[in-house]
């Protein structure tokens, strides 16, 4: 008999929850097969099969355990169950027959005398309608009668498709510990920060002509989209160099002033909102970028983000526009100092050198902390990552043109 116990997730973390078992009491599971989800304040991991066997399960769901106790028993001993597919397929097609042969038999038994017009029976066939249907005791079964009953059905049915079925039911779901620590965390950056949020708008047009021109060639060359995420996470890391106190934080008596731009992504993922974080992303270029957003995102969606993809961060990027949000205040993610905030591309009519021309505009807000960073910074921050997605080269040639970059100008 082989004990699984639960594994640590983390150095700060003694207790955690099982979420789900993927597993019944008894059934026989394989070695190194995920037999649990195991849920902490702040990541949800896997309990995994050490040895192949049957599976006594100790803890249920919803339970809290302590880190190294035992969550359920395998007992190795145990042979693994002999199935044969072909043959149940055939049981339960056998089944099926016979059903259909006791509903005929009853049927022809019970109208034997009925007479049905061909015209009748091509009609009943075509329309999926048996004796049953019809009048009972009719000697005779016309096109009148069926035409009658095809009415009567399809009357009903539009009956049945438009009325409103309501039901008072509740449904009560236990708070997950990952969404308890987050609910916490939300209410103390309320609480404990002087959260403020300023706005402005980014034409699009730009990105939008470059991903139509190169998509095609950028996943031929690096096997992954070209989004609209790496751009914005670009346009951060080199506004962050420029606005450090943006990228600032508060610890104690001090305030630090890291030189390097990670980068947390936020990721809506079955189990809540996680945000992974991009490391040193001032070193990456665009494919780079994408590529590694995209492993988070993954991870995260199916549940296997770990703590330390969680860990640090100096500044945040949440879309939600990807969920059509127009505007929004996004909230603090702490101890970092400042998030940005993207939402949906929506074509509006602007000024172009005196003239109405229809863009792809979206707005982006900042939201800070007003105790480490003034309006200024903050203001000048969002102006710096707008000017960089509305020209693009200027995150490879600064404030120069292109032109002006080959004249050495």
């Amino acid at each position: 008999m082989i004990e699984i116990k639960i594994p640590s997730p983390g150095e700060s973390i003694s207790e955690v929850e099982i979420s789900n078992w993927l597993v019944e009491n008894g059934d026989y599971v394989k070695k190194d097969q995920e037999i649990a989800e195991i849920e902490s304040d702040k990541a949800t991991l896997p309990l995994m099969a050490s040895e192949s066997g049957k599976i006594e399960i100790i803890v249920q769901e919803g339970e809290s355990i302590k880190v190294g106790a035992i969550a359920c028993n395998i007992d190795t001993n145990a042979k693994a169950p002999k199935s044969n597919p072909k043959k149940e397929i055939v049981q339960e097609e056998n089944k099926l027959e016979a059903k259909l042969e006791d509903a005929n038999s009853r049927e022809n038994t019970e109208y034997k005398d009925v007479k049905i017009s061909p015209i009748a029976q091509k009609l009943m066939s075509e329309n999926n309608i048996n004796v049953d249907d019809v009048i009972k005791g009719l000697k005779r079964i016309g096109k009148k009668e069926i035409e009658q009953i095809i009415a009567q059905k399809s009357a009903q049915s539009e009956i049945a498709n438009t009325k409103i079925k309501g039901t008072r039911n509740i449904e009560r779901k236990k708070i997950s510990s990952l969404r308890k620590k987050l609910s916490e965390r939300l209410v103390s950056v309320k609480n404990e920060t002087a959260m403020l949020t300023t706005f402005n708008e980014v034409d699009m047009s730009g990105i939008i002509e470059l991903r139509k021109k190169y998509q095609k060639y950028f996943v031929e060359k690096h096997g992954t989209k070209l989004g609209f995420m790496s751009f914005f996470t670009k346009a951060v890391t080199i506004a962050l160099k420029l606005f450090p106190t943006v990228n600032s934080q508060i610890a104690g008596e001090e305030i630090m002033y890291p030189d390097y731009a990670d980068i947390g992504i936020a990721v809506q993922t079955p189990k809540g909102l996680m945000v992974p974080v991009v490391r040193s992303a001032e070193t990456m270029n665009l494919a780079e970028l994408e590529i590694e957003i995209k492993r988070l995102a993954d991870k995260g969606r199916a549940g296997r983000m770990s703590i330390d993809d969680m860990q640090g961060g100096t500044f945040t990027i949440t879309n939600g526009g990807v969920f059509g949000s127009m505007l929004s205040t996004p909230i603090l993610n702490p101890p970092q100092s400042a998030i940005l905030g993207m939402h949906n591309i929506q074509e509006r009519p602007v000024a172009i050198n005196g003239k109405v021309e229809i863009r792809p505009m979206m707005y982006i807000a900042l939201s800070y902390d007003h105790r480490t960073i003034d309006g200024k910074d903050s203001v000048g921050f969002l102006v710096k990552v707008k000017e960089l997605l509305e020209s693009p080269y200027k995150m490879l040639l600064g404030e120069k043109s292109a032109d002006e970059a080959l004249l050495g100008l």
